[in-house]
């Protein structure tokens, strides 16, 4: 591994905050207009819960991310890790997109599952290239999954 480069980190990890925040774009407005008035599942957490899990979560990603690039970006599995990631990182974007600015739970529910495929997909590909790449993935694929299950809760409780 290179010598760590604590501005790259940053901006890394700086990248995955701003990157991360977009979703917020549609979820905000979408919370007190639409999602508010929805029947949600057992194991909800407040709302304001959702805001600092993200981040924690978008700044272990940027870590993440940085120790994969920092292995060579020039080597084709690195290449194509990082693909992967930037692919998933645009599903979980959509997400937003999807769930609450067209307040759809069915559509939300259908791409968050391609998200957690592609979450999982990055989680092997940087456990392959760095071991605490991989491991600092865990917390998201295991907050997706949860996130999956409201998804799903709020689709079945109000069709």
């Amino acid at each position: 591994m290179k010598k760590l480069n604590l501005g790259t980190l940053m901006l890394f990890v700086l990248g995955s905050e701003i990157l991360g925040s977009i979703g917020s774009i549609f979820t905000i407005p979408s919370i007190k207009s639409w999602y508010i008035f929805l029947q949600k599942p057992p194991f909800t957490p407040p709302n304001w819960v959702f805001g600092p899990a993200w981040g924690i979560l978008f700044l272990l990603m940027g870590i993440a991310a940085y120790l994969v690039w920092a292995k060579g970006y020039q080597k084709k599995d690195v290449k194509h890790a990082l693909n992967i990631f930037i692919i998933q990182f645009g599903f979980n974007i959509l997400w937003s997109v999807v769930f609450f600015g067209l307040q759809s739970p069915l559509f939300g529910f259908i791409e968050i599952v391609v998200l957690w495929l592609l979450i999982r997909e990055t989680y092997l590909k940087f456990k392959q290239i760095d071991e605490l790449a991989g491991y600092l993935l865990l917390p998201y694929l295991v907050w997706v999954t949860f996130a999956s299950y409201l998804n799903f809760g709020v689709m079945m409780l109000n069709r």
